[in-house]
């Protein structure tokens, strides 16, 4: 299939693409400051870069987008253009993933993984999946969390 614009189009469209504060990191840290935690955004130290830290119960939390991560779901779609480069790219986001999840469980943290499948639609309330984060991080257990749609 063709693209419906121009490469240098697309190019500029793909590079406003950002992976920093995108709307469903936005919400999970609006709904989980509400409920009065307080966190740091980014953690450069942190293998993987989670998008939010909690140290007061060293928890880590990914907010994962569906398609850049190749999430199966109703969100992931391959694109149609340039399959191969695709492929490869979402393989080796998925590989970097796995090992920034190993790294920080061998670092002890807990880790939670939402993602935008999770957030999104009209069966989907974030709140409700902040609150079961919540209950995951005041359990205090070692683990894992994921939200899916």
């Amino acid at each position: 299939m063709v693209d419906v614009v121009d490469p240098a189009t697309r190019s500029r469209m793909m590079s406003g693409i950002r992976g920093r504060n995108t709307r469903p990191e936005r919400v999970i840290r609006s709904l989980l400051h509400r409920r009065g935690f307080r966190f740091r955004i980014d953690v450069r130290e942190l293998p993987g870069r989670p998008d939010i830290v909690l140290p007061r119960y060293r928890a880590a939390v990914f907010v994962h987008g569906c398609f850049w991560h190749g999430h199966r779901c109703a969100l992931f779609k391959w694109p149609q253009t340039r399959p191969e480069f695709w492929r490869e790219k979402i393989a080796r986001n998925q590989a970097n993933d796995a090992r920034a999840l190993a790294a920080l469980a061998a670092q002890g943290w807990r880790v939670a993984v939402i993602w935008e499948c999770a957030l999104r639609g009209a069966n989907h309330d974030p709140a409700q999946v902040v609150e079961r984060l919540e209950a995951w991080l005041k359990d205090g257990e070692s683990g894992w969390f994921e939200a899916r749609g």
